[in-house]
């Protein structure tokens, strides 16, 4: 059976909260809970546990993993037939997230959830990109090395190991995004991520579609399903997008005019650039410079 994934929608990435270890008896069941408010992910490191959450319901043997909604009920579905112990975290995102049953759902809700996401104001990134977990997964040894890490932490003041524990949870996070990854379109995301770069290291350029076909030898249309699929946009839009929020940047950190500034990131002409920025923006560059400066 395919696992439902979890997609969420980054920046900001999921948070770590709190992490622990529990003890199961034979006999014993997981405790019944409703909206707990967190992301509860369970790991089992001995033995096994029966989990269910609405009408799913999920046997984690020894190193797998199930991550439980925050918005969900959740329960025991059998008792223990054996001793078991499970590492559970939890941890929450303010970004937009998703549960869909396959990947190809997450790819074709992609849009709509980015739309979602930077509709709240304090997540209006251009540069946002997804992040997919397994709901239910078997651990790789490399995962399993990074979530003891946790507890090797125990000793540390509890300033260090508060930091160090985060830093831990984002790689591990990374590690199953990666490996979900590598089972999916890897081919797809491949080609989106060198088209991604490439944007960024030339953005000051005349970029077209058959620029980027001479340099990635892929036809355009190919190039921009890849990107539609990874980054919810097309190569051209993703180039505006980008330049406009280095745009964002001079405005505030430099006195050049609109003119100049529009020349610098790759526009040809300042009345486009001042259109386009307007559009994204819902205000004109040189009344977004006004907003952030403030002049004695």
């Amino acid at each position: 059976m395919n696992s439902p994934i979890l997609h969420f929608i980054s920046p900001p990435v999921p948070y770590f909260i709190d992490c622990g270890k529990d003890f199961y008896r034979i006999g014993e069941r997981h405790i019944s809970r409703n909206q707990i408010g967190v992301f509860d992910l369970i790991v089992v490191t001995r033995g096994t546990l029966f989990l269910g959450e609405g009408n799913d319901q999920w046997r984690v043997d020894q190193g797998e993993a199930c991550i439980l909604r925050p918005d969900a009920s959740h329960y025991g579905t059998e008792t223990c037939k054996e001793e078991t112990d499970i590492i559970w975290i939890h941890f929450h995102t303010f970004g937009a997230w998703d549960e869909c049953s396959s990947m190809s759902d997450c790819l074709e809700n992609q849009s709509s959830l980015i739309h979602k996401h930077k509709q709240t104001a304090y997540l209006n990134h251009s540069e946002v990109c997804s992040i997919f977990i397994p709901k239910y997964m078997k651990l790789t040894p490399k995962a399993m090395d990074i979530l003891q890490q946790f507890f090797l932490l125990d000793l540390e003041p509890r300033s260090l190991r508060n930091w160090k524990r985060q830093n831990s949870f984002q790689l591990f996070m990374q590690h199953l995004d990666r490996q979900m990854a590598a089972t999916t379109d890897a081919a797809a995301i491949h080609v989106a991520e060198r088209v991604e770069l490439f944007i960024r290291q030339n953005y000051t350029l005349t970029i077209t579609n058959a620029l980027l076909h001479k340099e990635m030898n892929y036809h355009p249309n190919y190039l921009a399903k890849c990107m539609l699929k990874v980054y919810g946009t097309t190569p051209i839009h993703y180039l505006q997008l980008y330049r406009i929020e280095q745009a964002k940047k001079l405005l505030i950190q430099t006195e050049w005019s609109v003119a100049r500034i529009a020349e610098e990131v790759g526009f040809h002409h300042g009345s486009y650039f001042s259109s386009c920025f307007s559009q994204k923006e819902g205000i004109s560059p040189l009344n977004y410079r006004k907003k952030f400066i403030r002049h004695a």
